[in-house]
């Protein structure tokens, strides 16, 4: 879900800080966590710099504000705290982004500006007037073209005094770690350690497993709730038609998304009800869609039902050896990067892009009808995405929880 507020901040009120609405939250039915209070203080902190008397003194000119970059394992809270104090900032000069989202946008940026000198340059003076605070969730670099772009881009974004507060499952000296070309992102990872603090949140809690209801199973909600279960639970055409009474169905077998066609099963886009889309896994997760995809699906769509999802993962084996070249730092500089061994799964393409799609329904709040050929906690075994994977089944049993 993509923050960005225009109201100005000079007619703001006093406001409650994030540690006095985060206390207010543990009062009311919040697990009080021991492991996020530095977090919390942290946070807080950040927050009464960057506001007006009376929550600080004014900093002089030559000061900087130091963002914060808080990282550890799924469910610890970490998106949580941001928002929160995300939601705490005046409505003026904040935005938030997922960090696929985040980087979509400076891609389209770039195309935008094309031809242009310095085209990083001027992509963060247009961010750096829009926002003073960036928020993005999920920092996670795994693409040689976003590691490239970031450490060009962040110089100019602090150079412009923008503060970031970002949140990651990994520490800052472990982005983008056995990437192609890595020695290119380093002054990337030099800049976050310089202009943030880092923070790990290293509780043992999963508060999205501890929120289950009570006398529920981790187990038995993933295999039978309303809204996640295998297939032989879910009715799909019953649920579709209950979800959309009265309301036609898209006459077509496909929509258009990034000006593609994607195969569909049924779909509805109606003002007066919920939009609901209705695909196979295949046509979503086995081919050739991107972030971009996802990002406009969820942004059409308010419930997606998504069908005959395979067991993930599985083997990992050396399949290809690949050969290329890469722009070098000089001009009309190349650079050999050799023969690299790509060890992974049969499933774990289309599950790399399962993850992905996860993380923009979630972020965007999007209903999920989700039909398996497994039960969930078995949905991936094996593979070379187990960790990225954790997060993705942590999310889907928010998820299922939530609907």
């Amino acid at each position: 879900m993509a923050h960005s507020n225009s109201a100005s901040s000079q007619s703001i009120t006093p406001m409650m800080t994030p540690l006095e609405v985060y206390r207010a939250k543990v009062s009311e039915n919040l697990l009080d966590d021991p492991a996020q209070q530095q977090a919390v203080l942290a946070l807080d902190m950040l927050f009464k710099q960057l506001m007006p008397q009376p929550y600080s003194a004014r900093l002089s000119h030559s000061q900087s504000i130091k963002g914060l970059y808080l990282w550890g394992d799924v469910g610890r809270g970490k998106t949580f705290l941001m928002d929160l104090f995300f939601d705490c900032l005046p409505s003026e000069g904040k935005l938030r982004l997922h960090f696929h989202r985040f980087m979509a946008r400076i891609h389209q940026a770039l195309r935008e500006h094309s031809g242009q000198r310095n085209p990083l340059k001027l992509i963060a003076n247009n961010l750096a007037k829009e926002c003073k605070v960036l928020c993005f969730d999920e920092f996670f670099v795994s693409d040689i073209g976003d590691a490239m772009i970031l450490a060009g881009l962040f110089e100019q974004l602090f150079e412009q005094g923008v503060v970031l507060v970002a949140t990651s499952n990994i520490p800052i000296d472990r982005l983008y770690e056995n990437g192609l070309a890595r020695h290119k992102f380093l002054p990337c990872i030099a800049l976050l350690q310089k202009h943030t603090q880092m923070l790990h949140l290293n509780g043992s809690q999963d508060h999205r497993m501890h929120t289950l209801a009570d006398g529920v199973s981790e187990e038995a909600l993933a295999s039978t709730s309303q809204n996640i279960a295998p297939i032989d639970v879910l009715d799909f055409d019953s649920i579709f038609n209950k979800l959309t009474p009265n309301a036609p169905s898209i006459g077509q077998s496909h929509i258009r998304i990034c000006q593609r066609n994607i195969p569909i099963i049924r779909a509805t886009l109606n003002t007066q009800q919920p939009s609901v889309a209705w695909f196979d896994f295949n046509a979503l997760c086995d081919g050739p869609r991107s972030q971009l995809d996802y990002i406009e699906i969820a942004s059409k769509f308010n419930i997606l039902m998504l069908s005959n999802v395979p067991r993930l993962g599985g083997e990992v084996k050396g399949w290809i050896r690949a050969r290329g070249t890469e722009d070098g730092t000089g001009e009309n500089q190349a650079e050999t990067t050799g023969e690299r061994k790509l060890s992974y799964a049969a499933n774990d393409d289309p599950a790399r892009r399962f993850i992905s799609l996860i993380d923009e329904l979630y972020d965007q709040n999007v209903i999920l009808y989700l039909s398996c050929e497994v039960p969930l906690k078995e949905l991936y075994q094996g593979g070379a995405l187990s960790f990225e994977f954790r997060r993705t089944y942590s999310r889907l049993i928010e998820m299922s929880r939530s609907a």
